[in-house]
């Protein structure tokens, strides 16, 4: 969420994702089979939390106010996985974690801008 926030759109107050401006520039490091792993087991996490509140929609469950716990904590360890797989310490502001983010960006796109001026 802290790369769509500075590189995707917004209509009126609403993300808006775009697959050329969000999904396809974010940098994914390259992920080990443990990583897979671990992330395949987080993302079960949330699921089943979901699962959870069969009578919940989605914006029952997602209202930052009365999100249940057990969702709260399957994104929250999920979260942490996902920040584990750039760097063994935690970030310490979403500011840091998008630093970081776009410093990994401009490594991946480096070789292309190189490769565009020959």
């Amino acid at each position: 969420m802290a790369w769509l926030r500075q590189v995707g759109g917004r209509l009126k107050s609403d993300y808006r994702y775009s697959i050329g401006m969000v999904y396809n520039t974010f940098p994914w490091p390259d992920l080990t089979a443990r990583a897979k792993a671990m992330l395949t087991k987080t993302g079960q996490a949330i699921l089943d939390a979901r699962a959870n509140h069969p009578g919940a929609t989605l914006a029952d469950l997602y209202d930052p106010d009365a999100m249940p716990p057990d969702l709260r904590g399957a994104h929250r360890a999920n979260d942490r996985a996902v920040d584990k797989l750039y760097r063994k310490r935690p970030f310490d502001s979403e500011r840091e974690r998008v630093e970081h983010l776009f410093a990994l960006y401009e490594k991946l796109r480096a070789p292309l801008i190189r490769a565009g001026r020959k």
